[in-house]
């Protein structure tokens, strides 16, 4: 049992990892794409805050990805594992292809499919999906409209100035500041998840065979361990520190060009909804946050500068992450089933 638990620990770090690894894009596209700093530095500095964050906030968002969303009590070993293969496998083939979906939502349909494998649609506590299905929608809203007013403010504020050498410079610095701000919510945001998922398993293998772990791995009611808490934050600063460039070059230019001043919009308008989601308890998709975030800055210029095309279809992408994932997580479900 022990070892078993370990090797699934492990699992839910890899997918924390790939978790860092498949959504540095978000953390990084905008402060890249307009030449604030190189790739290199720029997955330095978001892996840096991504890792601070551990040590700066509560930890809501696990508590409802732990035991908000599926029955625990319905829930075993093989389950968690299930759903983890599910949601990696998911975030692998959406890589591959650089397309921006989430990795929060891609755990959560893997994690889901998983348990109705084992105990049929019962296992699912449909009221705790209310806000996450809600926020599929409304999360990228925020950001977009919260980035289309603080660009909007910033133009006009500046709009006599804003070919000037000193504004350039200005808002160069102040991306280091937005871009920190968009990571501490990001590392908040997404490790929270596995590390919600680490404690479901470890509450529920010590109440059904606590005798035979050891100490460390004992949880008897859903309390985060620190330990826990320090692994998550620093697999998802390690995986952003590798980074995923495939998805770079689709959410810094393909969907809209930016500048200084739009990239400090986005990623201050992105922050600020991850971290009032994260306060609330809210799973969102740091993805569909910034990706809205950096839609809502193109469409102050004018409507044609956002590649509506392209953001049409990363938007079918999100929809389509929960059920394929749910699917992936059945199927994985089944296939470890296999080695009990």
């Amino acid at each position: 049992m022990f070892a078993l638990v370990l090797f699934i620990i492990f699992v839910a770090l890899i997918f924390d990892f790939l978790n860092g690894f498949h959504d540095s894009a978000n953390s990084i596209a905008t402060i890249v794409s307009t030449r604030v700093l190189t790739p290199r530095k720029a997955v330095m500095w978001a892996a840096f805050f991504n890792l601070v964050a551990a040590f700066l906030f509560d930890v809501h968002v696990a508590k409802t990805i732990g035991k908000g969303l599926i029955d625990i009590t319905l829930v075993d070993e093989w389950v968690i594992l299930g759903g983890l293969l599910g949601a990696i496998v998911w975030n692998i083939i959406t890589w591959y292809f650089g397309i921006p979906t989430s990795s929060s939502h891609a755990l959560i349909g893997g994690y889901a499919g998983a348990a109705v494998a084992k105990s049929g649609f019962h296992a699912v506590i449909y009221s705790g999906w209310t806000n996450t299905l809600i926020f599929i929608v409304v999360a990228p809203v925020m950001g977009m409209v919260m980035a289309f007013l603080i660009m909007a403010i910033m133009m006009w504020i500046f709009h006599k100035r804003s070919t000037t050498t000193k504004v350039n410079i200005l808002f160069r610095r102040l991306q280091l500041v937005s871009a920190a701000f968009y990571s501490l919510g990001h590392g908040t945001n997404d490790a929270q998840k596995t590390m919600g998922i680490i404690t479901s398993l470890l509450v529920t293998t010590t109440a059904m065979n606590g005798a035979n772990l050891p100490e460390f791995f004992r949880v008897q009611t859903f309390a985060v361990p620190t330990w826990v808490i320090l692994s998550s934050h620093a697999a998802i600063a390690l995986g952003t520190l590798f980074g995923g460039w495939r998805i770079v070059k689709t959410m810094g230019q393909k969907i809209t060009k930016l500048k200084p001043a739009g990239g400090f919009a986005a990623e201050t308008a992105g922050a600020i909804t991850l971290l009032v989601t994260a306060f609330s308890g809210i799973a969102v998709s740091t993805t569909h946050v910034i990706s809205g975030a950096i839609m809502g800055v193109g469409s102050t210029q004018r409507a044609s500068a956002v590649r509506w095309g392209l953001a049409g279809n990363i938007v079918t992408a999100w929809i389509l992450t929960i059920p394929a994932s749910a699917v992936i997580g059945v199927l994985s479900y089944w296939f470890v089933r296999l080695f009990a």
